[in-house]
């Protein structure tokens, strides 16, 4: 039988009674009720790491989880964080002002978006070889090859068998991204979605709908090219189920990181705008995520949007959480590890202070990726390779973090250093973007405010 990762019911139950735990849920009753049932007929807890278990289920624990799935979904989240946009702005004091859309041609921020095109080329690509090894596996092998604190890419030549022995590369990306093999810039998820969101704006315009994205998926994306929450959304949309049903129906992974990933874009559309780039990031990740999952994008986004204008890092941060509920586990997570990282030059013991809070967290969630791309940043202070070396130190979503925190270092530097660019040639699976040159979607990109003005 096919093991399919992130959709077998039997796998999705220890998920959601995570989740449930997490969101409020896990001291109402019922919700107990349901665990007790779920362990006393011999189903397991969520897998810490993996996608799927190793064998398949009996047929009869299966339906069982199909039922406890549904049961779960139908118990609301007590939590005061909310999912559709006019309860979001209202929950945010200082939602920032709408910038008008009517911009001059001459665009100053053009060097900012080159910069965050191939930032977060730059960091995905430091965080792939990684992805998976937890922190003292990266530091073990960045000290073993002479690149601790984290300052360039991971290399194989010089590595102790020993530690390869102990801490193995991700076997999908390590003949692509350490330095001695590094050609162009490889495909990964972090990348495809930004291209994703770069044809919906393309396609469809400053009015494009949670629909649009759902049709462009469909049309562009491969289904082996989505994990958790968006490989969810993607078997929901199959089935007929539309937006925002597609984000929660047997979807436990519907607050981790995929929808901040897919972000960046909608704030390199909309320079110096944060709210409507948070809005636009609503639009794409209500498909697949709920609160959390949803204020990710949303603070990714606005960052990535004041980034292109701001002058330094704290004022990205200020636009991010401008549109986060100031009472929400994300908006806490990311002012103490703000507070953190301001506080003590160690790298080290911030990270420590980050996995000491959010270490019962799975690595691909959105809380504590987002709480450690804020830390990255503020201990960065605008140095490239300090800022991306920080989020893959950091040990959680290597890739992903890395990937928005050198969009931002990037942009605010108006650029990468040279020996952060690779090859001008990015790999996807995506129709019509195999072999695009990021220097062209930079310049796609600037053209999207330009057809504002036509």
């Amino acid at each position: 039988m096919i093991r399919l990762t992130w959709v077998q019911p039997e796998d999705l139950v220890g998920h959601e009674l995570r989740q449930a735990a997490e969101d409020g849920r896990g001291a109402l009753p019922e919700v107990a009720a349901v665990g007790d049932r779920w362990h006393a007929a011999g189903g397991h807890d969520a897998p810490p790491r993996a996608g799927a278990s190793p064998g398949p289920a009996p047929e009869e624990l299966r339906a069982l989880a199909e039922g406890l799935l549904d049961e779960l979904a139908a118990i609301p989240s007590p939590l005061p964080e909310p999912s559709e946009l006019d309860e979001i702005v209202a929950s945010c004091p200082d939602w920032p002002a709408l910038r008008p859309q009517a911009r001059p041609l001459i665009r100053p921020e053009a060097g900012r978006v080159r910069g965050a095109w191939w930032g977060r080329a730059a960091g995905c690509l430091l965080g792939k070889p990684v992805e998976k090894i937890p922190r003292e596996g990266i530091r073990a092998i960045a000290e073993a090859t002479g690149n601790w604190p984290i300052r360039g890419w991971f290399t194989a030549k010089g590595l102790p068998p020993e530690i390869a022995e102990r801490w193995p590369w991700n076997r999908r990306s390590a003949g692509t991204s350490l330095a001695e093999n590094i050609d162009g810039v490889p495909e990964d998820d972090d990348l495809n979605y930004a291209l994703l969101a770069l044809a919906v704006l393309e396609r469809h315009g400053r009015d494009f709908t949670t629909e649009d994205v759902a049709r462009t998926w469909l049309d562009a994306l491969p289904a082996g090219r989505v994990f958790t929450a968006e490989r969810a959304a993607y078997r929901n949309l199959l089935t007929g189920l539309e937006p925002p049903a597609t984000a929660v129906h047997r979807n436990p992974f519907r607050e981790w990181i995929g929808a901040l990933i897919r972000a960046d874009v909608y704030g390199w559309a909309n320079p110096g705008d944060p709210a409507t780039a948070a809005a636009w990031a609503w639009r794409d990740a209500r498909l697949s995520h709920t609160a959390n999952g949803i204020y990710g994008a949303m603070f990714a986004a606005a960052m990535c949007a004041q980034a292109l204008v701001a002058g330094g890092v704290g004022e990205v941060i200020e636009a991010g959480l401008s549109v986060v509920p100031p009472g929400s586990r994300l908006a806490g997570a990311v002012r103490q590890a703000v507070a953190d990282a301001a506080a003590e030059p160690d790298f080290e013991r911030v990270a420590d202070r980050l996995h000491a809070r959010h270490g019962h967290l799975h690595w691909v969630h959105t809380v504590n990726n987002a709480a450690l791309l804020a830390a990255a940043l503020v201990h960065g202070a605008g140095d490239f390779a300090a800022t991306v070396g920080a989020a893959v130190a950091g040990g959680w979503d290597t890739d992903s973090a890395a990937a928005t925190a050198g969009s931002i270092a990037g942009a605010l530097a108006g650029g990468v250093p040279e020996r952060w660019t690779t090859r001008d040639r990015l790999a996807s699976s995506l129709p019509g973007f195999d072999g695009v040159s990021i220097e062209s979607l930079a310049a796609r990109t600037l053209a999207l405010g330009e057809e504002d003005q036509r």
